[in-house]
């Protein structure tokens, strides 16, 4: 069987059953599980689905998986952190041995914690008290932590010591938590302080990717951040072949 054979069976069985096992799926095509595994990540990428351990599940999932037998628990998770766990794993991808990483933090950057594999040496420079938490409990990371007060509203560290730190460090790669981004507008935040520690990690990263939902695709927040082009790449939940992402691609973004 072909693999576009095997992806549109996959994608069909997700939107009748709203789940997949790969154990039960190799057995019904007789291909191998991890011939089935490599299938479930390119639909993850493309956004059709969530890849989970043992298997995947739609996007609109709503209930708990029974597992196999040997295979562990998958817990559901809200359709509110679905897209963020979506785009954590096409960030991964980006993400090699020894890399340092700048992150302002959010879900997002939570879940990419959790995504990253265990073995993967890096350093991650970050103000979030969230994303460092659960980079701290990551085996093979190093954290560096930008210190200065914190922000209520981003549960980010902002001030003039969080910006001269960064000032300190050249990133291989920012990701850049976007809250809203628009064609002639560019990126903008509801907050100005957490607006000035990005601008920060913008200028002190080789290559900077924006994570970012698609709900806020084409939105407007009061404080200008900076124009789209200081973006390399813009990472969201959904298929990036949409037509709401050609403006952007057509600017010189990379859209996955």
């Amino acid at each position: 069987m072909f693999k576009k054979e095997r992806q549109a069976y996959i994608l069909k069985e997700i939107t009748e059953h709203q789940k997949v096992i790969s154990a039960d799926i190799s057995q019904k095509m007789n291909v191998s599980e991890d011939t089935i595994r490599r299938d479930l990540q390119e639909l993850a990428n493309k956004g059709k689905l969530l890849k989970v351990h043992g298997g995947a599940l739609s996007l609109t999932y709503t209930e708990a998986v029974t597992p196999g037998p040997g295979e562990e628990t998958t817990h559901p998770e809200t359709q509110q952190t679905l897209p963020e766990k979506i785009i954590a794993q096409k960030a991964a991808q980006l993400i090699h041995r020894g890399m340092f990483v700048m992150t302002s933090g959010g879900t997002t950057a939570s879940q990419l914690a959790r995504t990253l594999p265990e073995d993967l040496k890096a350093t991650i420079i970050s103000g979030s008290i969230q994303a460092i938490v659960e980079f701290t409990r990551h085996p093979s990371i190093e954290v560096i932590i930008i210190g200065d007060k914190v922000s209520k509203n981003g549960k980010l560290t902002v001030g003039s010591e969080a910006i001269a730190k960064i000032k300190q460090i050249k990133a291989d790669i920012c990701l850049l938590d976007i809250q809203a981004i628009d064609v002639q507008y560019g990126l903008s935040e509801a907050d100005w302080e957490i607006a000035q520690i990005k601008k920060a990690m913008i200028e002190n990263s080789q290559k900077v990717i924006g994570l970012c939902r698609a709900e806020r695709i084409n939105q407007v927040r009061p404080v200008q951040l900076c124009p789209i082009t200081a973006l390399d790449t813009l990472i969201t939940e959904q298929d990036p072949a949409q037509e709401l992402f050609r403006p952007y691609a057509a600017a010189g973004l990379g859209i996955l």
